[in-house]
This record gives C-alpha cells, structure tokens and sequence, in this order.
C-alpha cells in the first residue's frame, strides 16, 4: 500500500491465477491494483470508495478478466500489448465499493474488479510513486509465471515486468500505462521495489524454488533506470545484489526433495524487501515527495531474506 499527496491509498495486489488447460506453464492473470479514495483521509474507519485500475488494449478495448477461459486470457493480445515495448496503453479508474451506498460489511475486492471491468495482472507485488514527479508517476512490478516453461514467454509477461502509470495528478481518473522493462528468464519474479534516486528504481526477485532450479541461479536486486530504453538489446539492468541459502534454507531444500513429507518451507532466501527511507514519518516525509540520497542526509536502506533465518539487512554505503 502507498499513499499518495491527495491522502488516496492505491493497493498492490498478488493473487495467483490458473494454469490454462493447453498452456500448463503459464498462469491466468488475476490481480489487480486498486485506489481508496477515503472518506475522510484522516480517519480510515469512515470508509470511502475502493476503484479498480482498467487498462485498453492498443484496439481500445477494455482488458478484461473472462471466467473459466485460463488459456484464453493468458495468451490475449491485451496482455501482449501490456508487455510491447513503446506501447501506451489508455487507463481509467472504475468503481468498485463506496461504503456510503454499499455499507461497511466485509466484501470480495477481486470479485468485484472482475465483475466491473477491472485489468488482470500478472500478480503485481508492490509499487512506489516516483519521487520528484509530484505523485504522476507510478512504477509496479508483476512477478509473472514464476516458470521457466512458461509458454506465453516475455511477450505474454510470463517473465513479469516493470510498468509505468502516469496521471495529470494523484487524484485524475484517467492514465497512461507502459512497459518499463520487460522481465526475461534471467530477471524475472519481480518482487519489492524502492527508488533509489529520481531516476533509479532498485527491485528485487521472488523467483521461487522452480525458476531458481531451472535457470540454476537463485534472487538478485537490479537497478533500473527509469529513463532508459531497455526495448534496445544492449540495455540490462545493473545488479546490485545477489543471495544464495544461508544454513537453514539449505536444510529445507533437502527436505523438500524428499517423497511425501509433508514439509511446507521453501529451500531459497528470496529477496522480499526493499526499503530506501530518512525516516521521516511526518507528511512532508511521505514516501514519494523528497528524492532520496542514500547514504547521505539520513537516507538508508535495508532488504529482507524471507525463509531459512528470515533476516533483515542494512546496505552501509561508503561515503
């Protein structure tokens, strides 16, 4: 969740959808990225109005979840023109629950972007305003298949993404959406993200046990430029990090390979944090207004290890 100037909290969500019937290795895309528009942005408990991002294909169509069509939806030309690079791609906010007509009860959020013409994605994990941009700019990753089989490919976003939305302001209704850097077998599983700086956005991979078996490598942190062409084959981004198996991560791989054991842990140290901050928790503070210079005027920055010790650790720049 991040707040924006307007006192909005625009949500990542990341649920996994189903694996088409012909394409085995390549997944439905079923998530979507919200924005609350509160009643009352200094008290929460008043409710307010839950929307659902809609994104249009180059066509114009609306990009739409299509229940009980997994291989359809996986291979649609929507999501192809999501993950085209140099493709601009229309964006609306759509309604989808206002507490002042639909009550306070609990209610199904990805049932409800669904039913009203929401945008699936290839389940976006975290997002982040670009600092500087007065709150128009807004980057997400999606992790994508988290197989290195998938069919759809990079094309079809089986290898995830960066994307770019862009607005007139924090609070407009309508957007822009595009592709910043379009995962690939080896950057793929994008998991959470920090700027680094006004143009440098730092992400870090969730790749998962499969994917690091089969490209026989495990996460890494990478340093994107957001004002980079990464469609020309000689762009890459700059790894900054990398993360094998400390000891219990190690156990737990080899109890995973064992038969019928019942054994639930993952055998890697997936990156799953990524946080650049001065620690200032005031208004003026909020993530996405001042530019970060880590290791300089207080900024820090830390990452997570989840599985095996589960810990967490500082980045100490040299001065």
């Amino acid at each position: 969740i991040q707040a924006d100037s307007q006192g909005n909290l625009w949500v990542i969500e990341d649920a996994g959808g189903k694996k088409g019937k012909t394409n085995k290795h390549s997944r439905q895309p079923n998530s979507f990225v919200f924005r609350l528009v509160p009643a009352d942005k200094t008290d929460l408990t008043k409710g307010g109005r839950l929307e659902v991002l809609q994104v249009m294909d180059k066509a114009g169509q609306a990009i739409v979840f299509n229940d009980g069509k997994a291989d359809e939806d996986a291979t649609s030309q929507g999501v192809k023109d999501q993950y085209a690079y140099g493709n601009v791609l229309k964006t609306k906010w759509l309604s989808v629950h206002d507490t002042a007509k639909d009550g306070m009860a609990p209610f199904d959020a990805n049932a409800l972007a669904k039913a009203a013409g929401g945008t699936p994605m290839k389940r976006p994990e975290n997002g982040q305003f670009r600092p500087g941009s007065d709150f128009k700019e807004f980057y997400f990753t999606t992790t994508g298949d988290t197989n290195g089989d998938t069919e759809v490919g990079a094309e079809g976003g089986g290898f995830g993404g960066i994307f770019k939305l862009t607005q007139a302001s924090a609070a407009a209704t309508e957007g822009e959406l595009s592709i910043v850097y379009r995962g690939e077998l080896n950057h793929t599983g994008f998991d959470n993200l920090a700027f680094w700086s006004a143009d440098h956005l730092a992400i870090v991979e969730d790749s998962g046990d499969t994917l690091h078996s089969q490209r026989k490598a495990f996460d890494a942190g990478y340093v994107i430029d957001v004002t980079a062409d990464y469609s020309k084959e000689d762009m890459m981004p700059v790894r900054f990090l990398t993360a094998g198996r400390d000891e219990a991560a190690t156990i737990d791989s080899q109890l995973l390979a064992g038969e019928d054991t019942g054994f639930q842990n993952d055998g890697d140290n997936e990156i799953t944090g990524m946080h650049v901050a001065d620690g200032d928790a005031s208004a003026e503070g909020l993530i996405g207004t001042k530019v970060p210079t880590p290791g300089e005027n207080g900024w820090r920055v830390f990452y997570t290890r989840q599985h095996g010790h589960n810990e967490t650790y500082e980045i100490a720049l040299k001065k």
